[in-house]
């Protein structure tokens, strides 16, 4: 009798251990399935707070917009055309300091502009000028020493000037978020270009 009791009691506490391990393991299952969801999730918020902060909007630039992209576009290619030529051909080195500094602003703001642009569905050709600008470039590739620097140094002064100018109203007008934010970073930059050729001006000659 003793030994039935003994049994019956040993079969209850094995079924009750086998119930307490299958809910301990059962918890755990839940806990790292929720913990993946946790991680999908934080994955999921990560991706998309990148996506947001690169997106752009796609909607399509006005005329004047496109007007004005387009000219300036024109105008950062020949201003890093025109710097590498006074870096092929000067001897001055204040304004070859200078012409190093248009082939880096220019050139990055240049890449800036055409990813704008592109996202709004316009094309800016690749390092190609338009005649007027062509021609200008041309020229400048035939001059040498003082010449050159006389030269580049008005055309700099005359460029960076209007430059200001019209960067700063299309910050204030342009129709499209995206460029108007663009032009308005671009003002600081153009405005320190203007300050320096000011000075090499003023001291060059």
């Amino acid at each position: 009798m003793k030994k039935n009791h003994i049994s019956l009691a040993l079969i209850i506490a094995a079924g009750v251990f086998a119930s307490c391990n299958d809910s301990a393991n059962t918890t755990t299952t839940s806990m790292d399935s929720n913990s993946s969801k946790m991680s999908d999730n934080t994955a999921n918020m990560d991706t998309t707070n990148n996506m947001g902060a690169n997106n752009m909007s796609n909607t399509p630039l006005s005329a004047d917009d496109r007007s004005f992209v387009m000219k300036a576009a024109m105008g950062g290619m020949m201003e890093v055309q025109a710097a590498n030529i006074v870096l092929k051909n000067s001897s001055n080195e204040r304004i070859k300091n200078f012409a190093s500094m248009m082939v880096r602003d220019h050139s990055n703001a240049n890449n800036e502009l055409k990813s704008l642009a592109s996202a709004k569905g316009l094309m800016i050709p690749e390092d190609s000028l338009n005649m007027k600008n062509k021609a200008h470039v041309d020229a400048m590739e035939k001059m040498q020493g003082k010449a050159l620097d006389n030269h580049y140094v008005g055309m700099m002064l005359n460029d960076h000037k209007k430059d200001v100018a019209e960067f700063e109203k299309e910050s204030n007008a342009a129709n499209d978020a995206d460029l108007k934010n663009w032009s308005g970073k671009m003002v600081p930059t153009l405005k320190m270009h203007l300050d320096s050729i000011q000075a090499i001006s003023k001291g060059k000659m």
